[in-house]
């Protein structure tokens, strides 16, 4: 089976939730014999720099730039069409051009696209009519309706606007296609809620274990570590609510506690968090995120915007650290390992459950790190379902409907 895997971000470095997810299906695709053609948008000359590092799981890579000032004009003259400004802000004549390229030279069997960004590109010529799977990963249009009772004026009318015009739009793609998936149940109802007649199922995130499961005894200083790419403004958020309203009270009481606040291209309101003063230290890009995991005593997410499923809680939890959540990124976690996270919202219920963990002996933090079921995690597993569908997409000819293997419908209890 051939398929056609369209992508909005280049699937490396596995640096971001979405390129992680990304990667790990091209993976996953190829182990079980599957012939990928992957077009994908790059953001930047340095993304684009990285197309030899899939060389090993695709079978051709393309790419398309969309560049930051197309980005500000499609924004600028998107907001006065009825188009969402997601499919605006990624247009990219060139990625029709590489998708005609596929087209010409390896004419997939299915379609697998990746979000509702690139769900578009898949329901137009010369990809419309061909069999279709949406990997939707989370609901996107319940994050900007999220997002619009939290902003003020203009920017809570764009948020809201973008919610729902991409809401309809995923409604129709959903239904367009052949089956869509979701990370987690949550937002597979979300999803179902738009279209009840598509059929969507789940096929989680998952975690690679022995990467980032530590070989040395747990860390005995006081580092709180907080993960993620901080100009994605629920991590900048998350980031600057965490030093600058919970940090004071944790070192109130512990002095000697730091935090690290790591990931890349930290925004000007992130890089003025860096404090000697108060042991806040700013990484900016890290080759590796896994020595600063081994090296902290626990991990944080005090993101108050999430959907989806929050990798950076799995990947510190794999890592052996017990976590501090908010409920937001508790909703969408794996019930497997919720037994090693703590859940707190106000500044000082956070702060406390920080200072908690901190009085633990350090083997004493990697016991209640362990109580995390990390088992069924592996993204081989967690990936399973994906194939399945793919394969009862590309079978066109066989009915839609009363098919066991083509998955779920909107309203199955998976």
């Amino acid at each position: 089976m051939r398929v056609l895997f369209l992508t909005h971000r280049l699937p490396y470095a596995p640096n971001r939730g979405d390129r992680l997810r990304a990667r790990h299906i091209l993976a996953h695709l190829r182990a079980n014999g599957r012939e990928t053609h992957l077009v994908s948008l790059v953001h930047d000359a340095e993304e684009a720099r990285r197309v030899g590092d899939l060389a090993d799981l695709a079978a051709s890579v393309r790419v398309a730039r969309v560049t930051a000032s197309h980005r500000l004009v499609s924004a600028a003259s998107g907001l006065a069409t009825s188009t969402p400004l997601t499919h605006a802000l990624l247009h990219s004549r060139e990625m029709g051009q590489q998708v005609e390229s596929v087209m010409r030279e390896s004419p997939p069997d299915v379609v697998l696209a990746y979000c509702s960004s690139m769900a578009r590109y898949a329901l137009e010529p010369p990809l419309a009519g061909l069999p279709l799977v949406i990997d939707m990963v989370d609901a996107d249009s319940a994050k900007w309706d999220q997002l619009a009772t939290k902003r003020p004026w203009p920017l809570s009318w764009v948020y809201a606007r973008e919610a729902r015009l991409l809401g309809a739009f995923e409604a129709v793609a959903m239904r367009a296609a052949h089956a869509t998936t979701a990370v987690n149940a949550r937002e597979r109802s979300l999803l179902a809620a738009l279209a009840p007649d598509a059929r969507i199922a789940v096929v989680p995130n998952g975690v690679d274990l022995e990467a980032f499961r530590p070989h040395a005894p747990p860390a005995d200083t006081p580092v709180v570590v907080f993960t993620g790419v901080m100009n994605y403004a629920p991590n900048t958020e998350g980031a600057t609510w965490l030093a600058r309203h919970v940090w004071p009270l944790v070192k109130a009481t512990r002095p000697d506690a730091r935090l690290a606040l790591v990931g890349a291209n930290p925004t000007r309101a992130v890089r003025k968090l860096d404090s000697r003063a108060l042991g806040i230290t700013v990484t900016g890009s890290v080759p590796d995120v896994r020595p600063y995991l081994w090296q902290a005593a626990i991990a944080a997410a005090p993101v108050h915007t999430a959907r989806g499923v929050q990798n950076k809680v799995l990947e510190a939890l794999a890592a052996g650290l017990p976590c501090v959540v908010t409920t937001p990124v508790w909703e969408g976690l794996p019930d497997e390992v919720r037994p090693a996270c703590l859940v707190a919202d106000t500044p000082l219920a956070f702060a406390d459950a920080l200072v908690s963990l901190l009085a633990h002996a350090p083997e004493s933090r990697r016991a209640l790190g362990a109580k995390a079921d990390l088992a069924p995690l592996g993204w081989k597993s967690r990936l399973g379902a994906l194939i399945p569908l793919l394969d009862a997409a590309a079978r066109r000819d066989s009915a839609r409907d009363g098919a066991a293997e083509e998955g779920p419908r909107a309203d199955s209890p998976l």
